[in-house]
């Protein structure tokens, strides 16, 4: 059978193993090898004092087993060469090549080349485990979880434990907006479809985004009016006193989630918050609706705190990171295969009422539930941008097609028209455009959008408000076919 290294990394992959013989390049590929019969060929020399496997063969066997037991964990490992697992995996690793070379072959070549390939294997395995923690995206994704940090530290974290009470500062819109922000940078870190990095991505996006919705929850709460005074109810006061617990848990749980705190777990933030729980549940608040209602919404906080303390292990034994497995980016993909249709059909044989199609994947997109998943509405957001280019092409085809100037059209009126000309046949060219930056072609249709620009530039209205209308129109109208061209080109992926 192949041996048990080639066998998990096809497993793992679908792809072949080539014992490290391949190039790194920064841990953007799988390991690959060829494939080989057997662990190694059993030793078939003359019937010498072995008449079993040869010492040296079973000594690499063995190290293949430890191979076979040592792979999927390289392989899945998207930390950083700072981290202990790190550490771990390396030394392992190194170990395993020190033993490798003290396996004796007596100079026969298929020992010599089956110890090669057994090194080769465990050399392939390291420089994959530096590749993808030294990756240019896996430091990008570790500066904006470092970002997120600082600035959670800033505004929450710290305050807090300066001994600051919950109430006495607000979590502010612009503290919200700054998480937001890193969490949509984070979603447009590229992978690369590498398992290791899109692991780390998953891992910092679903901690980001947590903590985005625990502030976002402290705002709107922020505009309830509570707690109630006192003397309303004899339990208001019990519920302010949990609320004021919840306050300090909202805090703690930040500081979870952003790696900020060495002392605490989720498992105890978690067991506290099921506590209060039960002890709000044993409150007598039946005679008053109002006091029934705070209590209502002092449970719905706990538990919006509690379904985000599961995180701690996310991402590592998940495949949740895998978005091709998500329903939302399947109806996604789904409408987008539908948007490749009708743009192969405007593009051929021309517009033939195809504008109330699109609408209706507009809607339909609109509908899609992204779970509040940065990734997702990303994709989401790049599946209207496609829809929204194929419906300004029949627009604008449209309109032109329409157009029947009179004799005394200003001539800067019929210069801007003439751009749009232009610029429909160069947007037919983006829709169908699937190369790279790279190529030429791509280059080429950047400069002629350009140059179509500096044409609109170059118009002078001489006051006509028609023409200035229509000149900045044509304008922005250039300016979303390059940034749609920009967004075709930009290999992001899920």
């Amino acid at each position: 059978g192949a041996p048990m290294a080639v066998r998990w990394i096809c497993s793992l992959f679908r792809k072949p193993f080539d014992g490290g013989k391949r190039t790194m390049d920064h841990g953007s590929q799988q390991p690959q090898t060829q494939q080989t019969p057997g662990p190694f060929p059993g030793y078939t020399g003359p019937q010498g004092p072995y008449p079993g496997q040869h010492p040296a063969l079973l000594r690499l066997d063995e190290v293949q087993r430890e191979i076979a037991t040592l792979g999927p964990q390289v392989c899945s490992y998207s930390g950083l060469q700072s981290d202990r697992e790190y550490k771990r995996l390396e030394r392992e690793l190194t170990q395993l090549l020190l033993e490798v070379d003290k396996v004796e072959t007596e100079g026969r070549p298929e020992l010599q080349q089956a110890r090669k390939r057994a090194a080769g294997e465990v050399e392939g395995l390291l420089r994959y485990l530096e590749g993808n923690a030294t990756h240019p995206s896996r430091l990008a994704i570790d500066e904006l979880t470092q970002e997120a940090q600082s600035l959670l530290n800033e505004g929450v974290v710290g305050p807090f434990r300066q001994g600051q009470a919950q109430d006495a500062f607000e979590i502010s819109e612009e503290l919200v907006e700054a998480v937001q922000d890193v969490s949509m940078r984070l979603a447009q870190v590229k992978t690369g479809g590498n398992v290791p990095l899109r692991k780390a991505r998953y891992k910092a996006l679903t901690r980001v985004c947590a903590v985005q919705e625990i502030l976002e929850g402290r705002v709107r709460t922020h505009m309830l009016a509570l707690p109630l005074s006192d003397d309303t109810h004899e339990a208001v006061q019990r519920i302010n006193q949990v609320m004021a617990q919840v306050s300090g848990a909202r805090c703690q749980e930040v500081a979870l989630l952003m790696g900020l705190s060495g002392r605490d777990s989720c498992a105890h933030l978690a067991r506290i918050l099921t506590e209060l729980l039960v002890e709000l549940d044993a409150l007598d608040v039946s005679s008053n609706a109002a006091v029934r209602n705070y209590r209502k919404q002092v449970v719905e906080e706990i538990n919006g705190l509690l379904k985000h303390l599961d995180l701690e292990g996310e991402g590592e034994d998940t495949r949740r990171y895998d978005l091709a497995q998500n329903d939302s980016i399947r109806e996604i993909e789904a409408i987008r295969g539908h948007v490749s249709v009708l743009r192969e059909e405007v593009l051929r044989h021309g517009a033939a009422g195809q504008g109330t199609e699109l609408q209706g994947l507009l809607t339909h997109l609109d509908q899609v539930d992204t779970g509040r998943n940065p990734c997702i509405r990303e994709a989401r957001r790049r599946a209207v941008l496609e829809v929204q280019a194929l419906i300004t092409f029949l627009d604008l085809w449209e309109a032109l097609g329409r157009r029947n100037p009179g004799p005394d059209e200003p001539p800067p009126h019929v210069a801007v028209w003439r751009v749009l000309a232009s610029l429909c046949n160069l947007q037919a060219q983006v829709l169908g455009f699937d190369g790279k930056r790279a190529d030429k072609s791509y280059m080429v249709l950047e400069e002629l959008l350009t140059k179509q620009l500096l044409a609109l530039d170059a118009v002078d209205p001489q006051g006509d408000q028609g023409t200035k209308l229509a000149r900045k129109q044509a304008v922005k109208h250039a300016q979303n076919i390059l940034s749609y061209l920009d967004m075709k080109t930009d290999e992001w992926e899920y």
